[in-house]
């Protein structure tokens, strides 16, 4: 009796995961897709950033304005000490930027399953926003030491937003670069209809690698 290996090797991705291979060309895009076919298969996967965002989240709830933040830093574990040092200055000048911070709450969202084409997407946000007037973010994070491209940007903000009633509704999307402290927000110039067409080729493309990988 064989062991039904074949469910997670079917075509798959996050959020995170499709958007960095948007951002990739040429035959990097081969390369990525396999090692993430390869890490669905085994399971693997470990977030460094748990705590990290667990700190956000907590300065966000209690209104305590960053000093989460702050003390996550002594608490992680040493090896992942530089990581949160590197990211603690900009995730405070986006906490401060919100406003005061009695005029913030947390907000719940939940994940959504996207469909491009064939290509199942995984919509995870890290948290929701609502401000005293009622306003409400969906708020992705990205951790990496260099800025989300535009297209990064543009792909993960159509994603979140196509899926919002599901995932935190009538909010906006927001994708913040937590080591720069910027929040990036959909241009009022964007086309909709043509980064769907570009996403679902992207996504057509994708599920060829994956499959070829195999």
């Amino acid at each position: 009796m064989t062991a039904p290996a074949s469910t997670p090797l079917t075509p798959y991705a996050t959020l995170l995961g499709f958007t960095r291979y948007v951002d990739r060309t040429g035959p990097t895009k081969a390369t990525f897709v396999g090692g993430l076919r390869k890490q669905r298969a085994s399971r693997s996967g470990f977030n460094p950033h748990g705590q990290f965002v667990k700190a956000l989240k907590a300065d966000i709830a209690f209104h305590t304005g960053g000093t989460h933040l702050t003390g996550v830093v002594d608490v992680v574990k040493p090896r992942w000490r530089p990581l949160y040092q590197a990211l603690v200055p900009g995730a405070t000048t986006w906490l401060h930027s919100l406003g005061e911070p009695a005029a913030v709450d947390l907000a719940q969202t939940r994940d959504a399953l996207a469909m491009l084409g064939d290509l199942p997407v995984k919509i995870n946000l890290h948290f929701g926003v609502r401000h005293a007037d009622g306003h409400a973010e969906a708020v992705r994070l990205h951790f990496d030491e260099t800025p989300p491209s535009e297209e990064s940007v543009l792909a993960t903000l159509h994603l979140m937003a196509r899926h919002m009633d599901a995932v935190l509704p009538h909010a906006e999307p927001v994708l913040v670069d937590v080591r720069r402290g910027q929040a990036h927000r959909m241009p009022t110039d964007a086309k909709p209809d043509q980064i769907e067409r570009w996403l679902s080729g992207e996504a057509a493309a994708f599920r060829a690698i994956w499959s070829t990988a195999a």
